[in-house]
This record gives structure tokens, sequence and C-alpha cells, in this order.
């Protein structure tokens, strides 16, 4: 574990007080955890801005699986782009509707394009991309 420095912080006592109600209500341990973890979270959002590092992140997918020809449409795009993801997770959420977690490691530009071509077959109603890092670098 990398050692641990200690920095000041001026902050206004309203703020402070609306911090320690976050940190209090997300169960952190202490103001220095969620201060990590906040930084943590800004720097993967950074990281997502360049579009050439290699990252990792999930999609997520709701759609009809009775529409006609959907199935097949989404199984030749995942295939198309085989060389990023790692893994799937098909869901029956009911009789009509699927859940499909696509996990997903390469450039961020790959990422986006898979995702971007995963939301359009018709019949696709919902595609969320939960975004990280390889964590190298955080």
């Amino acid at each position: 574990m990398e050692t641990l420095k200690r920095f000041g912080v001026s902050i206004e006592a309203g703020l402070l007080n609306k911090f320690d109600r976050y940190v209090s209500g997300k169960k952190y341990p202490n103001r220095s955890e969620a201060i990590r973890d906040l930084i943590r979270n800004e720097l993967v959002g950074e990281t997502w801005k360049s579009g050439n590092e290699e990252v990792a992140g999930a999609i997520i997918m709701v759609y009809d699986h009775h529409r006609k020809e959907l199935t097949d449409n989404l199984v030749t795009i995942q295939h198309n782009w085989h060389h990023i993801i790692i893994s799937t997770q098909h869901v029956h959420l009911d009789h009509d509707m699927c859940l499909e977690v696509v996990v997903v490691k390469g450039k961020i530009n790959d990422v986006c394009h898979l995702e971007a071509e995963l939301k359009v077959p018709k019949g696709v109603k919902h595609v969320s991309l939960a975004k990280s890092t390889l964590a190298h670098e955080i």
C-alpha cells in the first residue's frame, strides 16, 4: 500500500455540514475515505475523456427478446466486437424483457462505439455504460 499523505483543506461551514451528511449517508468510515473515493471517481471520468486509453467497463442493456431478429442482431454486434468483450451475462426479467451485461476491456473509442451500436436496434429499451479504468494510474 502506498504511503498516506496528509493535507489541509479550507471549506465553508455550510459545505462541510453537507459533506458530513453525505459521508454519513453513504456509510463512509470517515471524511478521508469519502474524499479518496470522490477523487478516484473524478479521475476515472478524466481518463474517459482522452479517448485513447485502455479501460474496463460494463454495458447494461434491457430489451424485448420477442422483437423480431433483435437477438440475432445483438449477437452479431457482439461478435463484431469480440476483441473487447470479456464476458456477457443474460438475465430474464420477465416473459418479455431481458437484461444483458456486457463486460468490456479495450480502448475508450471502441467501447463507446460498441455502446452506440447496441442502442440502435429496435426493441432495445435502455443501454447504460458503467465506466471504470484498469486502475493502474489511480
